[in-house]
């Protein structure tokens, strides 16, 4: 590295992530309380995600088609308790 370049970001904050995945940061929030968002990391009592980590979680959704059922499914921000979701 060069004396003074700053340092690529290898994790982003919960307002960053949320722009990376085009959802507000509220809703990621969300996912993180309920269980079901991509992995995050807590240092110093900070929140953050890395991009591989983003990257992971938006690919299981990742279909070819409508009638593809995909790798997986990306749930919506609400408990998967609570009945309202079919199980893959």
């Amino acid at each position: 590295m060069f004396e003074g370049a700053p340092m690529p970001s290898r994790f982003l904050r919960t307002s960053e992530a949320g722009r990376f995945l085009g959802i507000s940061g509220r809703t990621l929030e969300k996912h993180r309380t309920y269980g079901t968002g991509p992995t995050y990391r807590k240092i110093g009592g900070r929140v953050v995600y890395s991009i591989g980590d983003l990257q992971t979680w938006a690919d299981r959704g990742v279909q070819s088609s409508t009638s593809d059922p995909g790798r997986g499914q990306v749930h919506p921000a609400r408990s998967l308790e609570d009945g309202r979701h079919s199980h893959s």
